[in-house]
């Protein structure tokens, strides 16, 4: 079983939706494979995937390397991936199968307190992060890690382009849907996911996200947070 490193958190029909979109996924994913699988989602919203036949071992590393994946064992110096769960003044805190606090040192993405960065770059709850695993925790203490450097590259990449809308709470399908209804589909390069429900709408040169935020904003009942370059 591999349980991958994105969450399942909505309810209803709209997880209804997601898991069906997931499944869709792991169809792309797995095509090519002589494997089975069945899907769950587990207390804690991370969704499980049980994998039978010839290819199931390359089909969990393929997963892994796609979604990455929860695990019960850390090692120091070890990267491995967390969902962005809650920020505070000392840090963020990310759910990656047990709390692992990133303090603010350790997230090094340049000036401000954590809700200013997060805010900043876009950092919509839920939303996956890559993090190196640094000290087990210690009574009442979590666990601790830092923002792995690739991360920080990629998060820095977003204020040198022409801006983005992040958005949680919703399937990439969903969300394009939401900015070809609101008028909007020749503003964006691209819908790019994230997470399962954490997608980041690319914009076009000239497109201002806070605009495209504010026009498409009123279709969707999600966080959504600007990257302005």
């Amino acid at each position: 079983m591999v349980v991958l490193a994105t969450k399942c958190y909505v309810s209803g029909d709209a997880r209804d939706r997601t898991l069906d979109s997931l499944r869709s996924l792991l169809d792309n994913d797995l095509a090519d494979l002589a494997v089975e699988y069945d899907v769950g989602v587990r207390e804690d919203d991370f969704p499980s995937v049980t994998l039978s036949g010839e290819d199931a071992p390359v089909a969990r590393n393929l997963l892994a390397e796609h979604w990455g994946t929860i695990t019960s064992h850390f090692e120091t110096g070890e990267r491995y991936v967390g969902t962005l769960e809650s920020w505070d003044d000392e840090g963020f805190v990310l759910d990656a199968g047990e709390p692992i606090r990133i303090p603010t040192e350790g997230i090094g993405l340049g000036a401000g307190s954590p809700e200013q960065i997060r805010t900043r770059l876009g950092l919509v709850q839920h939303v996956p992060l890559t993090f190196v695993y640094e000290s087990g925790p210690d009574g009442d203490v979590p666990a601790t890690g830092r923002l792995a450097d690739d991360q920080r590259d990629r998060l820095f990449d977003w204020t040198r382009g022409d801006g983005r809308v992040n958005v949680n709470s919703a399937t990439r399908a969903e969300v394009r849907a939401t900015v070809n209804r609101a008028g909007h589909a020749e503003d964006i390069v691209t819908v790019e996911r994230l997470g399962l429900l954490e997608q980041s709408i690319v914009c076009t040169e000239g497109t201002d996200p806070p605009g495209l935020l504010a026009s498409i904003g009123s279709y969707l009942p999600a966080e959504l947070l600007a990257v302005v370059p």
